[in-house]
């Protein structure tokens, strides 16, 4: 029997923090630095990887007025679909997508490609649920807060139906892992038949987590996206993210979840997040980014 070969992996950078509030007044997110941090730290060599270019973000605009908008909304759908023509190019080269950011936002672009492609199941792993929306809040802030519920159709009327043909996921195709416990979105995830395991259950067991949501994203789809927001890697190892939270799992179990899921030959290309590196002067963070990935992903 001829041996599988997983996919080349391709980078594409997505530097965008449009989906973010200001950290100070007069200030940008730094997360958009991410994608040039990580490569001075040596991702696309550890990875083996090609890279393919930068997707360059419209200009990010901190002025924003509460409401039923989202902060840089039609700035992010102009941005989305950049995004998705460039997850597409590389999915019909038969590459996989490496989308590095950025803010979460990127993937609703990545979301947008698969939908075009057909039913594709989402594996979001974040330490927050990013279920944000005009349901259980009365308004809608940044995108990032958000990107969960603009994927499965909740939120901006600029965001959550960008390919014409409804929601870039259904419910029913999409697993949460490594969530908060005390995240204040869990019951309205269960509500709305969105499976989850928290980090709690992932740090018990990550086998008896995963298997189900492994399960979940790949039966009846073509194939699954991997979402990887940093945050949800315990702050005492994983401090250089836009909001980052203990009690989270470890990059161990991060670079686990991650082999695992690209083993079921299902996961059709992932997306990394949230890593702002101007909380990392030191680039620690950075090393232990590349680090993961490499025990993931290389060869």
């Amino acid at each position: 029997m001829e041996k599988y070969m997983h996919p080349k992996i391709a980078i594409i950078e997505a530097p965008s923090n449009l989906g973010l509030r200001p950290p100070a007044e007069g200030c940008v997110p730094g997360c958009y630095k991410a994608p040039w941090a990580l490569r001075n730290a040596g991702l696309a060599r550890h990875l083996d990887a090609i890279e393919i270019g930068c997707v360059i973000p419209p200009r990010y605009d901190p002025h924003w007025e509460p409401g039923v908008t989202t902060r840089n909304s039609k700035a992010i759908a102009e941005y989305s679909r950049s995004v998705a023509s460039a997850v597409e190019q590389a999915l019909n080269e038969n590459l996989f997508p490496l989308l590095i950011g950025g803010d979460c936002s990127i993937l609703i672009g990545a979301g947008l490609a698969l939908k075009r492609r057909g039913t594709y199941g989402l594996l979001f792993l974040d330490g927050h649920t990013d279920f944000r929306h005009l349901g259980n809040t009365g308004k809608i802030d940044a995108a990032a807060g958000e990107d969960l519920a603009i994927s499965v159709g909740l939120g901006d009327q600029n965001l959550i139906n960008l390919s014409g043909i409804g929601p870039n996921f259904d419910n029913l195709h999409v697993a949460v892992v490594g969530v908060r416990p005390s995240d204040e979105h869990l019951k309205e995830l269960a509500e709305r038949s969105i499976f989850y395991k928290t980090s709690s259950d992932v740090i018990a067991s990550l086998s008896e987590s995963l298997d189900p949501c492994l399960s979940l994203v790949s039966d009846q789809t073509k194939g699954f996206w991997l979402h990887v927001d940093l945050d949800v890697v315990d702050c005492s190892e994983m401090f250089a993210a836009d909001c980052p939270e203990p009690e989270g799992i470890s990059f161990r179990q991060l670079s686990d979840i991650i082999r695992l899921a690209r083993a079921t030959k299902k996961c059709v290309g992932m997306d990394v997040t949230i890593y702002d590196p101007d909380l990392d002067p030191d680039a620690y963070c950075a090393q232990k980014i590349v680090s993961c990935l490499k025990d993931s992903l290389g060869s």
